[in-house]
């Protein structure tokens, strides 16, 4: 999947979302963003699942669930940006870029 066709199936997936809501826009937005939580619980899950921290599980997942699960935290937060703002693979852009300035040094 190139660029656009990821940013185009991320607005498909918000549309889906909002055209199946029930909810106050307002309350659905709040849900969109805490969704959030939900997906990295899911990789805290994965992580010791794929470790085996959990005695009475044992090892109860892979790197392969990990990988998934972190898959479904990036999916589930571009789908948020694009809920916030009409242009979220400029916002994305622009904030990575950012984020390299002040980490790498403008490298």
């Amino acid at each position: 999947m190139n660029d656009d066709e990821l940013w185009t199936t991320i607005g498909r997936l918000r549309t889906w979302i909002d055209e199946n809501s029930q909810l106050p826009p307002q309350e659905s937005l709040l849900l969109r963003m805490l969704k959030l939580s939900e997906e990295v619980g899911e990789v805290s899950e994965a992580v010791i699942g794929a470790i085996g921290h959990n005695p009475r599980k044992g090892v109860s997942h892979s790197w392969q669930d990990v990988e998934s699960e972190l898959c479904d935290v990036v999916v589930t937060a571009l789908v948020a940006l694009s809920t916030l703002t009409p242009d979220p693979r400029a916002r994305l852009s622009a904030h990575v870029t950012g984020v390299a300035e002040r980490s790498l040094g403008g490298a």
